[in-house]
C-alpha cells in the first residue's frame, strides 16, 4: 500500500509549521516551501522523528529548478522523494532511486493532454493532480497513464478528501491541519 496506507500526505510551508508535522503520527510528510540553507536540518529532523520527507523542489528558495538541483537534492540532501513540475527533475529523481512525484496543473484540456503525455514519457512514481477537487479527472489521469494519482490543491473539506479517494487517488496532499486529524485513525486501521 502506498505511503504506508496514508490517505493524507500532510504538507506545510516553512520551518515554523514543520513542528506540527513532526508531532503527527503520519510517516510520510511534505515540505512545500523552505530555504536552501534549511534543507539539511529539515531532512535530519524528519529522520530523527522517523518521518519520510517529500520535498517540493520547485518551491525551495535559493535553488535552481533543474537536473543539477535534483542531483544535489538526491545525493546530498536525500529526502524520501521529490515533487516537481519539471521533467528533468523527475527524471533525475528516478535515476537516483527516490520517489518521483510529478505535479500536474490542470487548467484546461490542453494542459491535461500535455500532462498525460509527459507522465507517460517520464513514468514518475506518482502524479499529483491539481486541483484535486475534480474526481473524474483524477480517475482519468490514473487510468490513462497507469500511474497512481495523488490529489492536491483546493481540498477544503472531508468530503473533498473522500471524493478524491473514491475516485482512485492513492492519497491526498493538504496543508489544512483540520483535514489531517479525521484521517489519522483511518491510516492506523489499515
Amino acid at each position: 500500500m502506498p505511503f504506508h496506507g496514508q490517505s493524507i500526505l500532510p504538507a506545510v510551508r516553512g520551518w515554523k509549521e514543520f513542528d506540527a508535522l513532526l508531532a503527527s503520527p503520519y510517516d510520510y510528510i511534505v515540505m512545500l516551501d523552505c530555504k536552501l540553507g534549511q534543507l539539511k536540518s529539515i531532512v535530519s529532523e524528519a529522520g530523527r522523528h522517523g518521518k519520510k520527507l517529500l520535498l517540493h523542489a520547485d518551491l525551495i528558495d535559493g535553488l535552481n529548478h533543474d537536473e543539477h538541483a535534483a542531483e544535489f537534492l538526491c545525493q546530498s540532501i536525500r529526502p524520501a522523494g521529490i515533487i516537481s513540475t519539471r521533467t528533468t527533475v523527475i527524471q533525475k529523481t528516478k535515476q537516483n532511486g527516490l520517489i518521483a512525484i510529478q505535479r500536474m496543473f490542470l487548467l484546461d484540456t490542453g494542459a491535461l493532454e500535455r500532462g498525460i503525455a509527459l507522465a507517460k514519457q517520464n513514468r514518475p512514481d506518482y502524479i499529483e493532480v491539481l486541483p484535486g477537487v475534480i474526481p473524474p479527472i483524477i480517475r482519468e489521469v490514473a487510468e490513462r497513464t497507469g500511474i497512481p494519482a495523488l490529489a492536491g490543491g483546493l481540498i477544503r473539506t472531508e468530503q473533498d478528501v473522500a471524493a478524491a479517494l473514491e475516485a482512485g487517488a492513492a492519497a491526498v496532499t493538504t496543508s489544512d491541519r483540520q483535514l489531517w486529524k479525521p484521517f489519522i485513525n483511518r491510516k492506523q486501521e489499515e
